[in-house]
């Protein structure tokens, strides 16, 4: 890309970034005076709020983690959710305690998996007002998609098969389980045939897995802010469009936190084994383990995980996880554009 206008930030020259040929900046709109509610504010509802318990892959007294409706390209991609309808600088020093033990657990559990190098940890949340974290699994080896672009990577991967899908929901359900709350995601199960069916239905599933349009994280419903109500008036007004803008774009049937993807408020089983001041005060939980269902050949090497609950130790084989964007960038420009 040396022919690149000036225009165009360095980053689009990086090999982590997922895209090539003539690029343009676009041209950025007038600031609102006020900005439109989330899903969650105001008279809008809440989603999340309303889902039922099983629609999540595993559910604890105070948090649940679900998945999109569809295997993505990454290997993994969770989001973790507050039971209680709050945001992040909402919450009361229990729950926010609690939320650093939660991120580091699902971390561990997402890169447990085989085929992962790193989870990346995302907030946004300027589509939903109810606190939603994304995990995102670099699968390993793929250095291209190491960095800020990773969640682009997602819509532009072909989709990973849903037998492996399913079966990476089950470990991460049943690790997290191993420390409380009832994991309900179920691997998947084996479909006795006769072979001479065998090449048909292979095919038919091919086919429709072809048509079906994958839902990734940067497509969905609840990341992607409303438009303001000036600016979808003068859209319509240049393109002579009658019709009413949509509040929320949800391309190919979006899932996602503040979406119509599952998940809600109620309150079902007991998070941790320990009691939420052990995990606040650096307690630990007596007799807990490392899950042997969720460990993956990466974590047979003997390496424990530890189950105490305010005071984990990572393992010896593990990195820094929550990659700061900045470093990101700051690699990318100073260490061969990573």
């Amino acid at each position: 890309m040396h022919d690149t206008p000036p225009s165009v930030p360095d980053f689009t020259q990086w090999p982590s970034f997922p895209f090539e040929g003539d690029l343009h900046v676009k041209q950025l709109d007038d600031p609102v005076p006020v900005e439109p509610p989330r899903k969650g504010e105001g008279l809008r509802e809440c989603t999340a709020c309303n889902a039922p318990d099983d629609a999540y892959i595993w559910v604890g007294e105070r948090w649940r983690v679900r998945a999109m409706d569809r295997p993505t390209g990454l290997p993994m991609v969770l989001i973790l959710e507050s039971r209680t309808h709050l945001d992040l600088g909402d919450l009361p020093n229990l729950l926010a305690a609690e939320l650093g033990v939660m991120t580091v657990r699902l971390e561990r559990a997402i890169r447990s998996l085989d085929g992962v190098a790193r989870v990346h940890v995302n907030r946004w949340g300027d589509g939903s007002a109810h606190l939603h974290m994304w995990f995102l699994a670099r699968p390993y080896g793929r250095l291209q998609l190491r960095g800020t672009f990773l969640s682009l990577w997602d819509s532009i991967l072909p989709p990973i098969s849903e037998a492996q899908w399913r079966e990476n929901l089950a470990l991460v359900a049943a690790w997290l389980a191993e420390f409380g709350g009832r994991p309900l995601a179920e691997p998947p199960r084996i479909q006795w045939q006769a072979p001479s069916s065998l090449m048909a239905q292979s095919a038919a599933a091919d086919a429709a897995a072809a048509e079906a349009a994958a839902v990734s994280v940067i497509e969905a419903a609840e990341e992607i802010p409303e438009p303001s109500p000036d600016a979808a008036a003068d859209v319509d007004a240049a393109q002579g469009d009658t019709a009413s803008t949509p509040d929320e774009v949800s391309p190919g049937g979006v899932v996602a936190a503040g979406s119509a993807a599952p998940h809600s408020d109620s309150t079902a089983g007991s998070d941790e084994p320990a009691s939420a001041a052990d995990e606040t005060s650096g307690g630990t939980t007596a007799g807990a383990s490392t899950p042997g269902t969720a460990t993956s050949s990466k974590q047979a090497s003997g390496t424990p995980t530890p189950a105490i609950a305010g005071t984990v130790t990572a393992p010896a084989n593990a990195r820094s996880v929550l990659d700061d964007r900045d470093d990101d960038a700051s690699d990318d420009a100073t260490k061969g554009h990573q």
